[in-house]
């Protein structure tokens, strides 16, 4: 019994997972900035109906307040199960609120999702760290705090590069920012090791994380459509609303069918 009772102990620590998402606007300009504020919001009220937790690590506005880049960590049971391949280019088409002529435009805005690593898996020495601090900048890059809270760190040996200024705290800010390089070390590491793997093996893994076209959203015909599976749905309004549960079932049943 003692044993039983242990074995769900561990089932449940080893499924809470911490996720960070970088969403960036892609082509389209403004309203890529809009598509990149749409896909953070769907991705945040999805969050909230799994019961994850939610913090933005660094965010950059638009003038008009959607986002050129926003990066964000989700924490909670099975969360890296569940959008692990939601990374890709995202495409929406739709009829823009500064169009004047009702022309549909199609912009893109990219996810990228990173497994947050476990202390022990990233050892980052301080010495190889370069730190700088400026003051956090608002939509339009108007400064909006008079202290040099905003936090840039570089890794010295892979030249990755960090920056947070989502808190009024630059201890909060540094802490945010090496959870976000942590994640990207380790990224790159895995990314090394998959090139090493046999050629069938780094395919069949590759088909399911590539960079390419993920998804259309299209809003004249209120249509989603998974390139991947080649699966649409028609209840796009209810998606970006945060039921994005079909959607990802039906990929990972189709990953579990290879």
């Amino acid at each position: 019994m003692m044993e039983n009772q242990t074995e769900k102990i561990l089932d449940t620590t080893q499924a809470k997972q911490s996720v960070i998402v970088e969403i960036r606007a892609g082509t389209g300009g403004d309203e890529a900035g809009l598509f990149a504020r749409d896909l953070y919001r769907m991705y945040s009220k999805y969050a909230t109906s799994q019961g994850w937790s939610q913090k933005i690590l660094d965010s950059n506005q638009s003038s008009i307040g959607g986002y050129k880049e926003i990066i964000f960590e989700l924490q909670g049971l099975s969360v890296y199960n569940q959008i692990r391949y939601e990374g890709g280019v995202h495409r929406v088409q739709r009829i823009p609120k500064t169009e004047k002529q009702g022309r549909v435009h199609t912009s893109t805005a990219t996810v990228v999702v990173m497994k947050k690593p476990q202390k022990t898996e990233i050892q980052i020495r301080p010495e190889d760290l370069q730190m700088d601090t400026y003051r956090a900048s608002g939509a339009g890059g108007q400064y909006v705090n008079k202290t040099e809270s905003a936090v840039r760190i570089t890794h010295k040996p892979t030249g990755i590069v960090v920056t947070s200024q989502s808190e009024r705290s630059q201890m909060q800010n540094r802490e945010n920012a090496m959870n976000l390089l942590a994640a990207r070390i380790l990224q790159r590491q895995e990314e090394s090791d998959l090139s090493k793997l046999t050629e069938e093996r780094r395919q069949q893994i590759a088909s399911a994380k590539r960079a390419e076209k993920t998804r259309t959203y299209n809003f004249p015909q209120n249509r989603l459509t998974d390139h991947r599976i080649g699966k649409s749905w028609h209840n796009l309004e209810d998606i970006i609303e945060g039921n994005l549960e079909p959607v990802i079932k039906a990929f990972k049943k189709m990953i579990r069918g290879k």
